[in-house]
């Protein structure tokens, strides 16, 4: 058969729409889309028979549709089971929700809200008190505002209070956080002038003293959550600072970053600085995520001074930061449990933090028992910034499996994907970051996986 021949052979667009695989592909896709595909699909055919080729032209092209739309429609953004034992994972989305957060996005997102409504007034309302009343509760401070992440908070709080003036920072807390963001960087963005003081391990407080102008706006402390410094090492502490800042008339704000509103050191990890305890030191405005040790979702948190929270609120940067009323809803709901008293019980990232060493035990051996393999001691980190070095202990099923990066893939790719971590040739699994529910289905997972390799 001559190529022209094998051209003229090319079925037509409105033949493969009108094909029962055709039907299918427009009811699941929707004809507009099905229309592309199968012309990119037809072109495809088109150029590999000129090369010579002569496959099933009509199921080749009807196959090649199917896949581009189903890369097409299917989402990169999926639920994924974490075994990794890394509690606040930043790239699995951070801290997951409570059930009544995840009622409370639910309730606002499947109709209208009082978003900005006032349902006492009949008229407009602000989104910028829904989260506010509880803030003040629960960290005893004058006021608190909610914007859509921690650096917006900062940004916010520099060009409200220091644009066009100095700030004055330790060089031992110019971090980076997050996607290569710098401490630096994000600060200049406000237009205030940063002042750096003292050495990457020692700052004492006569180097802040020195350093205070005419031009001074505040100081600013950040604390070092993803990271640790040990050895030769002074910082004032931030009551000193608090009271040098008001000696000269100036804030002290106090970037955070974790959240913590309990005491970690309760459940075996070391002490992280609770966002009351800053307020209570003399911090001026404190700010913080609300997606990592808080356990609520993206946000980022300012509490403080009414004078400061007012003045955040005024400025034109505050519209081009807010949160949303998905984030707003999750986030009340999240704060509620603290108000309440049963953050521990009811707060995921809380409930992996409390879990008992012998649950984990009895489950990792369960899933030694349907999956094979070994139950090991492990460690558990907090991650997403906070807690840097500190662990608690775990125990892990650990599989030995030939080729443990291709099947670490292979579980990543699974239908319900997830994501273990290798140890030498071993594959382990942590119990501590599945969640209540996932059981199943990560032994599933994990015995289709190591089926597929034994018929390989």
């Amino acid at each position: 058969m001559t190529t022209d021949h094998k051209l003229r052979s090319l079925p037509a667009v409105d033949t493969l729409l009108n094909s029962i695989e055709g039907q299918q592909l427009i009811a699941e896709f929707g004809r507009v889309a099905t229309v592309a595909a199968l012309r990119q699909a037809l072109n495809d055919a088109r150029r590999r028979l000129n090369d010579g080729e002569l496959p099933d032209v009509r199921t080749l092209v009807l196959s090649s549709a199917r896949s581009q739309l189903s890369r097409e429609f299917g989402s990169s953004l999926r639920a994924v089971i974490n075994a990794t034992g890394v509690i606040i994972h930043t790239n699995l989305g951070r801290a997951p929700l409570a059930e009544s957060a995840r009622r409370a996005m639910l309730e606002v997102a499947v109709g209208y809200s009082t978003l900005e409504y006032d349902l006492d007034a009949g008229a407009r309302g602000s989104r910028l008190h829904h989260a506010e009343a509880l803030l003040r509760a629960v960290t005893g401070a004058e006021a608190a505002l909610v914007v859509n992440n921690n650096a917006a908070a900062l940004v916010l709080l520099l060009s409200a209070l220091a644009q066009g003036r100095e700030v004055v920072i330790s060089r031992g807390q110019l971090i980076e956080i997050g996607g290569g963001f710098r401490i630096p960087d994000v600060m200049a963005q406000s237009g205030a002038r940063l002042v750096e003081v003292g050495t990457t391990n020692r700052t004492r407080l006569d180097d802040y003293e020195r350093a205070i102008g005419e031009a001074t706006a505040l100081l600013l402390h950040a604390h070092a959550s993803n990271f640790r410094i040990v050895g030769f090492t002074e910082t004032p502490s931030l009551a000193d600072m608090a009271a040098l800042a008001h000696r000269h008339g100036l804030w002290l704000v106090d970037d955070l970053g974790s959240g913590a509103l309990l005491d970690t050191a309760v459940y075996g990890l070391e002490h992280e600085p609770t966002v009351q305890e800053s307020l209570a030191a003399g911090a001026d405005a404190v700010c913080f995520s609300g997606d990592k040790l808080l356990g609520g979702p993206q946000a980022g948190i300012v509490v403080g001074r009414k004078a400061i929270i007012d003045r955040l609120r005024q400025h034109p940067l505050a519209r081009a930061v807010r949160a949303d009323k998905l984030s707003l809803a999750a986030l009340v709901a999240t704060l509620r449990h603290y108000r309440k008293g049963d953050a521990v019980d009811a707060i995921p990232v809380w409930q992996m933090i409390a879990r008992p060493l012998e649950e984990l035990q009895r489950t990792a051996q369960s899933w030694a028992a349907e999956l094979g393999g070994e139950v090991i001691e492990g460690e558990s980190t907090v991650g997403g910034g906070s807690l840097p070095g500190a662990s608690l202990p775990t125990r892990l099923l650990a599989l030995d499996v030939p080729g443990a990066t291709a099947f670490v893939a292979a579980l990543r790719a699974a239908p319900t994907p997830v994501i273990a971590r290798i140890s030498g040739q071993r594959v382990l699994f942590d119990p501590r970051t599945v969640l209540p529910g996932q059981e199943a289905a990560l032994v599933a997972t994990v015995r289709a996986c190591l089926a597929q390799r034994a018929d390989a």
